[in-house]
C-alpha cells in the first residue's frame, strides 16, 4: 500500500498522503470503501450473461463528470470502509448467487487494495472472470498493477476533445491517457466468450468492450470517437454505444438525446463499418437512475442487492429484492 503514501496511481498525480488519512483528488484516502453490490441485469449482453453482473460500486472516483449518474458515490462520498476479509465475503455472495463475473465499478483510485481483495477471494474459492469497470481515466503503472489480475476490461472512451474532457469532465488530459490505457488493455486482453448451450447470451471471460455516452449537441465528438474505433479497436474489441445521457446534478447539457441525432450517429456505425457491439435504442427515461439511499439502488428488474453500505456490519441481504 505504499504507493498511497505519496498518491501517483492515476494521472491526476495529486501526491496526497492517503496512507496517512490524507484524501487524495478522488476524494479518498487508502482505505476501501464501497457503496453497494448487487446482481445487475442491464449491462451490455456478454457482461450480463444469463446470471447477471456481480457489480461492487467502489466509494469515490478520479475524474468529476458534471453529469455523473452515480455522483453520490462518485463525488458525494456516500459508502462503508470495508475490511479485506469483508470484500472477499462479498465477492463470495455473488459468486453464489450465480453472477456471471465481479464488476468492480469506479475503482481506477483503489488500485492496490482491489487488487490484493481479488487475490484473497481466489485464494478462498472465488472462481468468476474480475471485470474492471472505468472511466479510462487510467495510468499505464496502474494497468501494470491490474495486468494479473483483470479479464475483462469495461472501459468509457468518452471524448477524444480537450475542451470537452476539461468543461464535463474535469480533465483536459483526458484523451490522451484515455487512449493509451484502452490500446494497453486491448494488448493485454483478447476477446474470448463462454459458450451456453440454448442461449445467444455468451458471457464474456476475458477482453475489452469499449463504452462511449454520446452527449447532446456534441455529436462531432461521437463522430471522432467512433472514427478512433475503426481505426484502433476493430477486431480487438466490442463497441458499447450509449445514449442514455440524463441531465442530472449539475449536467452541463439539459437535455436528452434527440431523434435526429441518434439517427445520425446510426448512420455513422454504417459508415465505419463497425458491427462488433452493441448500441441502446432511445429511451429518454429517468426510471433507471440509482438512488444509493436505498438498498436496491436500481430497480428490482434490474437489479438484486447483496450488500449495502447501510447495513449492519456482515450483512449481506441476498434475500431482499425490494428497492427500500
Amino acid at each position: 500500500m505504499h504507493i498511497y503514501r505519496h498518491c501517483r496511481l492515476c494521472p491526476r498525480n495529486c501526491g496526497a498522503d492517503r496512507l496517512n488519512g490524507y484524501k487524495g483528488y478522488c476524494g479518498e484516502t487508502g482505505e476501501l470503501r464501497i457503496a453497494a453490490a448487487s446482481i445487475h441485469r442491464g449491462e451490455e449482453p456478454p457482461v450480463t450473461g444469463t446470471g447477471g453482473s456481480g457489480t461492487i460500486f467502489i466509494t469515490g472516483c478520479n475524474l468529476g463528470c458534471t453529469f455523473c449518474q452515480n455522483h453520490q458515490i462518485s463525488q458525494n462520498g456516500m459508502g462503508k470502509t470495508v475490511s479485506q476479509d469483508e470484500f472477499v465475503r462479498i465477492c463470495l455472495a455473488l459468486q453464489e448467487q450465480k453472477a456471471e463475473n465481479i464488476n468492480i465499478v469506479t475503482g481506477s483510485h483503489a488500485v492496490p487494495a482491489l487488487v490484493e481483495g481479488i487475490a484473497l477471494a481466489r485464494s478462498q474459492g472465488l472462481a468468476l472472470p474480475v471485470l474492471w469497470n472505468s472511466s479510462g481515466y487510467e495510468s499505464l503503472e496502474a494497468l501494470s498493477l491490474l495486468e494479473d489480475t483483470i479479464d475483462i476490461y469495461l472501459p468509457d472512451l468518452k471524448t477524444l476533445d480537450k475542451v470537452i474532457a476539461g468543461r464535463f469532465f474535469n480533465a483536459p488530459d483526458y484523451p490522451e491517457h484515455a487512449q493509451k490505457a484502452i490500446i494497453r488493455m486491448m494488448e493485454t486482453r483478447r476477446l474470448r466468450f463462454k459458450p451456453v448451450r440454448g442461449t445467444h447470451t455468451a458471457p464474456a471471460v476475458s477482453g475489452v468492450i469499449i463504452r462511449h455516452l454520446v452527449l447532446p449537441a456534441y455529436l462531432e465528438a461521437t463522430r471522432d470517437v467512433l472514427c478512433w474505433f475503426a481505426e484502433y479497436a476493430r477486431d480487438r474489441a466490442l463497441l458499447s454505444l450509449m445514449t442514455q445521457y440524463t441531465p442530472v446534478k449539475q449536467a452541463g447539457i439539459d437535455r436528452h438525446l434527440n431523434e435526429k441525432e441518434y439517427k445520425r450517429i446510426l448512420q455513422w456505425l454504417e459508415e465505419f463499418g463497425i458491427e462488433d457491439g452493441f448500441y441502446q435504442e432511445l429511451t429518454p427515461d429517468t426510471g433507471w437512475l440509482p438512488d444509493f439511499n436505498r438498498q436496491n439502488p436500481f430497480s428490482s428488474e434490474l437489479s438484486t442487492p447483496i450488500w449495502h453500505w447501510k447495513t449492519p456490519e456482515g450483512a449481506i441481504p441476498v434475500h431482499n429484492t425490494g428497492n427500500d
